[in-house]
């Protein structure tokens, strides 16, 4: 197992699956070549992006008000085509738990998950940058919390994203969007089924894309961010993805 990664693993703030991992070298669904990205299972969104989906060998900012809970159901359908790699997905910080049954139900192995627990600012950007490094995790998803970050610190978790093949997230809150950022992909969740594509590195930008419910799975559980205004539904929402122990 790579040397970073374990010494995540071996924290006592950091929860792993059921130990039927076994290291290895993958094929990896999100590099299968330079120009092609990993399926996001919406297809305005697959047209929409540059790689025709989600970008390899980058950093995605997703911002949101709901502190990227509800945005998580965009990444369900590419969790369970990863989850077939065998390797980690990896919980960086975030704010509840994963639900496992609705994971299971989405066709994602919740014995591949790892959560990890940081314990302050510097813990979860260096906890964020090893498990990028890794060659044993095929998504890292890193809640940032509502921080200000210096353009230094997120262009180390880019540099660590461009040397993998690892899908990296990043979540941060809607104020982000006026500050500077190295991700080569920066998206919004302002409205019910809508992304905005604020920032994309040789794409379309400032772009509305609809998310059409003819891409759901049939009685699959779906999750949606909500607008904030004016009321905030998105954490009850997220409790269909996070339970709260």
């Amino acid at each position: 197992m790579n040397e970073a990664l374990e010494q995540v693993i071996r924290r006592s703030d950091t929860w792993r699956g059921r130990p039927h991992y076994i290291g290895g070298h993958h094929q990896s669904a999100n590099n299968a070549s330079h120009r092609t990205g990993l399926a996001t299972g919406y297809r305005e969104l697959d047209n929409a992006l540059q790689q025709s989906g989600w970008p390899a060998a980058t950093t995605i900012e997703v911002l949101s008000d709901g502190c990227g809970l509800g945005a998580m159901g965009l990444f369900l359908p590419a969790m369970e085509t990863l989850s077939g790699q065998g390797r980690w997905q990896a919980f960086i910080a975030p704010p509840y738990t994963p639900y496992a049954p609705l994971l299971a139900a989405r066709g994602i192995d919740t014995g591949q998950i790892l959560l990890v627990h940081p314990q302050n600012r510097e813990d979860l950007l260096w906890c964020t940058e090893q498990a990028l490094r890794s060659s044993t995790c095929s998504a890292v998803f890193s809640w940032l919390g509502a921080a200000h970050y210096r353009y230094s610190e997120l262009r180390k978790l880019q540099l660590a994203a461009a040397g993998g093949d690892t899908l990296a997230v990043l979540f941060r809150p809607q104020q982000a969007a006026t500050e500077n950022a190295p991700a080569g992909l920066r998206l919004q969740m302002r409205e019910y089924r809508k992304v905005h594509i604020l920032k994309q590195r040789g794409g379309r930008q400032q772009l509305d894309v609809n998310l059409s419910p003819a891409d759901e799975l049939p009685h699959q559980p779906q999750l949606w961010e909500l607008p904030a205004w004016p009321a905030n539904p998105a954490t009850a929402r997220a409790e269909t993805v996070f339970g709260t122990a």
